[in-house]
């Protein structure tokens, strides 16, 4: 697939007009009105004087002006930025300083939270207000210029056909291991070569219904987009407030496909299932971290006839492996083999290849391989490098995971854990430092660390340990609630120690290790 992203659209649009591209709530929109909203919002750009290449941040809750923005904004040629919504305004506004977001789409709602944020970005020109038609003129002196939704979709334009498969069509941030998010580089291609290969493995058609319930902003959800659009399939968005409601929403919606992280997977496979809602599924696919295996076999005894897709991905490379269905109950804990147009590999630190079963870090190499960190080049270099002169596909730049793994003999990869001290929990990536920080900004804390354990449903849950001068406990509630305020929910502490001393490593750091492996025995414990 060489064309760019968004010509997918402008091709169902030709192809299956009236056919329904997106279901939200009671709205329904069609390939013909998507494709001309995605214009519209173009126009919008390339009237403020939106350059190719510049950045669009979209910070809005899942919904088909979402949707509108991101392919619009790829219309115009410009960088789509997806910003998580569950996000607080403090790590959105690193997100818009980080890689300089010259246009942002959102809720004046999350607008006014990101008053600070705004000041503290230059390149920021202009807003667009989805829950406004027009915005009347602000103050004078105010720098950022913003407008209703309606007012900047006010006139339509077609797409750009000056860009090629190189062009930088999206940064996905994710969690690095040294501190703040860091913004992946995708091009056209890398996004393309994605949707070809999940189609071909997933066998997706246009009579395809796909359920909608990751962030947008995590390269697993957008790819449901970009996957249905490509084949005319239709994507029902929902928002759903407890896992049953799911089913319900298959059964009532008529869904065909579901894409879910473990933590969810583990909730929706301890509930009832109808029959009703079980034929309707053709396949399941879990990726972001391990189903644990009792799990698999669960959704495979209440879903007899769903194809399971277990997966494994990173975001510096999209999607590395998965197993096919009919390996499921031979070897449910396997992440599979390598998905087609990428290459996998189990190497040692040196980057020589792995012996079978002998336990190495995962490299992936191909078309999926992004170009690299926004505006970090050591951590790129780090990430993106080639490998051993005697491996397979030597002096290629591929992608070092930092996950470890082992390949059997049969060539299936089993994942074995992590080199660094990441925490994976609901199927976020999440670096110590993002607590750690805003933890020791409180007053009550002298020193903080963040590490995980495993947990059965969310993958790990996180526990911080702290010292402090004042009382624990009057502590403790001063700072969960301060985290709570300045902290998606997903990076809030699950459980606070505290202690006299946080004990070190030979080198003088915070032994995180140390501490996992011995507050996972008191857990284990209890």
């Amino acid at each position: 697939m060489s064309l760019p992203l968004h010509s997918l659209l402008p091709a169902q649009a030709r192809e299956r007009p009236d056919k329904i591209a997106l279901e939200y709530r009671e709205e329904k929109i069609s390939y013909h009105s998507l494709n001309t909203a995605c214009e519209r919002f173009a126009g919008g750009c390339l009237r403020v004087g939106l350059s190719r290449g510049a950045r669009v941040g979209v910070y809005l809750p899942r919904c088909i002006e979402a949707v509108a923005a991101f392919f619009g904004a790829l219309h115009a040629g410009a960088c789509l930025v997806p910003i998580n919504p569950a996000l607080k305004s403090r790590q959105a506004g690193h997100i818009l300083e980080d890689c300089g977001v010259e246009l942002l789409v959102t809720t004046s709602s999350r607008l006014s939270a990101l008053h600070e944020a705004r000041l503290h970005n230059p390149e920021l020109q202009t807003v667009v207000v989805i829950d406004q038609d027009s915005v009347p003129p602000g103050d004078p002196d105010q720098a950022v210029h913003t407008e209703g939704w309606q007012e900047f979709c006010a006139q339509p334009a077609p797409a750009r056909e000056d860009l090629n498969d190189a062009d930088l069509a999206a940064i996905f941030y994710t969690s690095g291991s040294t501190g703040l998010p860091k913004g992946v580089m995708l091009t056209h291609k890398n996004l393309c070569a994605g949707v070809e290969s999940v189609t071909a493995y997933l066998e997706n058609t246009s009579k395809d219904r796909v359920l909608s319930v990751l962030p947008f902003s995590f390269d697993y959800g957008f790819s449901q987009l970009s996957t249905a659009f490509s084949v005319g399939a239709t994507v029902v968005i929902l928002d759903y407030l407890l896992p049953q409601d799911i089913p319900k929403a298959i059964e009532r919606d008529r869904i065909t496909g579901l894409a879910g992280v473990p933590a969810l997977w583990q909730q929706l496979a301890r509930l009832e299932w109808t029959k009703a809602a079980g034929a309707m599924l053709r396949y399941i696919t879990s990726s972001g971290d391990v189903l644990p295996e009792t799990a698999v076999r669960m959704l495979a005894e209440k879903l007899p006839t769903t194809d399971i897709y277990l997966m494994y991905g990173f975001t510096e490379a999209f999607r590395s492996t998965y197993l096919p269905p009919q390996e499921i109950r031979h070897r449910p804990t396997s992440i599979g083999k390598a998905i087609p147009g990428a290459w996998v590999q189990a190497v040692r630190e040196d980057g020589s290849p792995c012996d079978p079963d002998e336990v190495g870090e995962l490299v992936h190499g191909g078309p999926l391989v992004a170009e690299g960190y926004w505006n970090h080049s050591v951590e790129t270099e780090e990430r993106f490098r080639p490998l051993a002169s005697d491996s397979a596909g030597a002096g290629e730049i591929v992608a070092w995971s930092g996950d470890l793994v082992r390949q059997d003999r049969e060539g299936y990869f089993y994942f074995v854990g992590r080199k660094d001290d990441m925490i994976k929990t609901s199927g976020y990536r999440v670096s110590p430092a993002e607590i750690e920080g805003p933890a020791c900004q409180h007053d009550v804390v002298r020193e903080a660390v963040a590490f995980g354990v495993a947990h059965l449903q969310r993958g790990q849950s996180i526990v911080l340990t702290c010292t402090t001068d004042q009382d624990p406990e009057e502590a403790q509630t001063a700072l969960d609630q301060h985290l709570k305020d300045v902290l998606p929910l997903y990076m809030v502490p699950d459980r606070y120690i505290w202690t006299d001393a946080i004990p070190c490593n030979d080198n003088g750091k915070f032994d995180r290790k140390r501490l996992a492996r011995r507050y996972q025995a008191d857990k284990a414990e209890t």
